[in-house]
């Protein structure tokens, strides 16, 4: 289920949106003032946030501008102010959305499905995306593997491994910590295994191509590095 969370000083607003969200089959919370919607955000997970303006304690601009110091959370400013100065100031302080009072709540819940829609395209292309070192391409969606455009075949296993690199490119991962990652913590076989799968990989992804991937730290572990 969704949650939204509703930052809006006038309780009667605050109230009616809160049931119609909860009729709409959204999990739903409401504060009355800036702090302690901040709070709530900091602490809390949301899929949305409905944040007006014109708040006491903190002002709706200023919540938004803190948000954004943390979080891509959706946020759909509430207002009674219709200047383009607040929209704009709103819309560059890192809002998704904005609707003016007082508003149809068939738009507002509209306008709502379209700021998570947004979010979740947004997410999947963020999870689906590449992942590059020189010559290589790791597409985790598809589960493919390219060095200088060549479609390389690996096992789940190689795969995971050069995965896992991958992401944590730059940073030198002991072998224990890829045993428990790629193995499992329950994992019970050779200590050499990482090792092995390292030859594996380069024999595929480095020594066809004359390139170097994979680097040795020595009494470490491995790591995949920018040069």
């Amino acid at each position: 289920m969704r949650k939204i969370l509703i930052i809006e000083d006038e309780e009667k607003i605050a109230r009616f949106i809160e049931l119609e969200l909860k009729y709409e089959g959204y999990e739903v919370e409401k504060t009355y003032n800036g702090r302690d919607g901040l709070k709530l955000v900091e602490t809390h997970p949301f899929d949305l946030i409905l944040l007006d303006i014109m708040l006491p304690g903190l002002n709706g601009i200023e919540v938004l501008r803190r948000i954004r110091q943390f979080s891509n959370l959706p946020v759909i400013l509430l207002t009674a102010r219709d200047t383009v100065v607040d929209k704009v100031t709103g819309l560059d302080g890192g809002a998704d959305d904005y609707i003016t009072k007082p508003f149809a709540i068939e738009e507002l819940l509209a306008r709502i499905r379209a700021a998570l829609r947004k979010n979740e395209v947004s997410n999947a292309l963020e999870k689906s995306s590449e992942l590059v070192s020189g010559a290589l391409r790791l597409d985790p969606m598809k589960r493919e593997v390219h060095v200088n455009n060549t479609l390389i075949y690996l096992t789940k296993r190689e795969f995971d491994l050069l995965h896992y690199l991958l992401e944590n490119k730059n940073i030198v991962i002991s072998r224990e910590t890829l045993i428990e990652h790629i193995w499992g913590y329950d994992f019970s076989g050779e200590t050499n295994a990482v090792d092995v799968y390292i030859r594996y990989l380069r024999a595929k992804i480095e020594e066809p191509f004359g390139i170097k991937i994979l680097y040795t730290v020595r009494g470490v572990g491995y790591v995949i590095k920018d040069e």
